[in-house]
């Protein structure tokens, strides 16, 4: 499963972050991911659901903030990001995009 959040601002931030990672941290050397559950917690959805979310959200003024295996295959598969530019922490992708 995968987590998804909505942060509506003056550009709407859209997190997504696989379900299993929720309340976890990993860090190597500067570089810190802190999958907190308020920042991405809103909804459970499947993989399936969250393509179509990461779809939708793509064709408005969205930025996203992206962490784990699954959804990060999810947003490959929405075609939201370049997989040229997933980095890792500790073995575990994430990715920031500003469309």
């Amino acid at each position: 499963m995968i987590c998804v959040k909505l942060h509506r601002s003056y550009r709407n931030i859209f997190a997504v972050c696989d379900s299993d990672l929720i309340g976890k941290a990993f860090h190597e050397g500067i570089k810190q991911l802190d999958c907190k559950e308020s920042f991405f917690k809103d909804k459970e959805i499947s993989k399936e659901e969250a393509i179509k979310v990461l779809k939708a959200q793509s064709t408005e003024d969205a930025t996203f903030n992206i962490i784990g295996p699954n959804s990060i295959d999810a947003a490959t598969k929405a075609g939201v990001i370049n997989p040229n530019y997933i980095q890792k922490v500790q073995e575990i992708p994430f990715i920031l995009v500003l469309l």
